[in-house]
């Protein structure tokens, strides 16, 4: 039987219970972050530039944070100049190890020179780079636009809100770590049993060894004398062939 007439047996029925089992299974491997901000610290880092757009982004960022549970104790604002500065105050903010998220919020406008450009991807870079070598989640919240038009509609208007969905992005993010961090620990503390059991059972071979050696030091002992005892008959029976 070739392998169109085995594809031609199978029923949509049949296919669609395979389908749902896969799914199934794929689910359970599946490890994803929650929308729950309830005990997580998060900081937002917002420019002043642009700050009609920006205080907009903020204001959507904070009630994203509120509405997933946060506490507002638990939200730090930290105000930049522009969006140039944001990558080094997210990164001291991620350094004190003290939020489990940091959310950077900012606009930039193309203009008629390539300072656009040259800010765009060092911003970018920066928050990138943050996030990967401090291990801290970093939400990307920063609207790049060709026209103030454009980032009206990205801070309200028509598209959404970014800050919003950075915030969301930053609570899902910061529960994904935890859930793997979790599984990590679990991981190494199955291992570091496995090791105390194997190590446990080497102690007890050693014992064992110890004991075996002992009771042949004993059995040498005692076929010491034994062996003084037959060379003293012997030499008896000796004597007496003489006489």
């Amino acid at each position: 039987m070739n392998a169109d007439s085995r594809t031609k047996n199978i029923s949509p029925r049949r296919h669609g219970d395979t389908e749902k089992n896969i799914e199934a299974k794929i689910r359970a491997k599946t490890v994803a972050g929650k929308l729950n901000a309830a005990g997580l610290r998060f900081s937002i880092v917002v420019s002043r530039f642009n700050e009609f757009i920006t205080d907009r982004l903020l204001r959507s960022a904070y009630d994203g944070l509120l509405r997933s549970g946060a506490r507002e104790n638990d939200i730090q604002i930290v105000r930049v100049p522009g969006a140039f500065e944001i990558p080094s105050a997210a990164r001291t903010l991620a350094e004190t190890k003290t939020y489990d998220a940091v959310i950077c919020l900012g606009c930039l406008l193309r203009g008629d020179t390539a300072h656009y450009d040259v800010i765009v991807n060092e911003v970018a870079r920066g928050i990138g780079q943050s996030a990967q070598e401090t291990g801290v989640p970093h939400a990307f919240g920063v609207l790049t636009c060709d026209t103030l038009e454009q980032a009206i509609d990205r801070a309200g208007l028509k598209m959404g809100n970014k800050g919003f969905e950075a915030a969301l992005a930053a609570v899902e993010m910061a529960n994904l770590k935890k859930a793997v961090v979790g599984r990590r620990s679990l991981v190494v503390g199955k291992t570091k049993t496995v090791a105390r059991r194997a190590s446990g059972v080497m102690r007890k071979s050693q014992n064992v060894v110890r004991r075996a050696s002992t009771v042949v030091g004993k059995t040498k002992t005692v076929s010491r004398p034994a062996s003084g005892v037959m060379r003293k008959n012997k030499n008896a029976t000796r004597k007496q062939r003489k006489r």
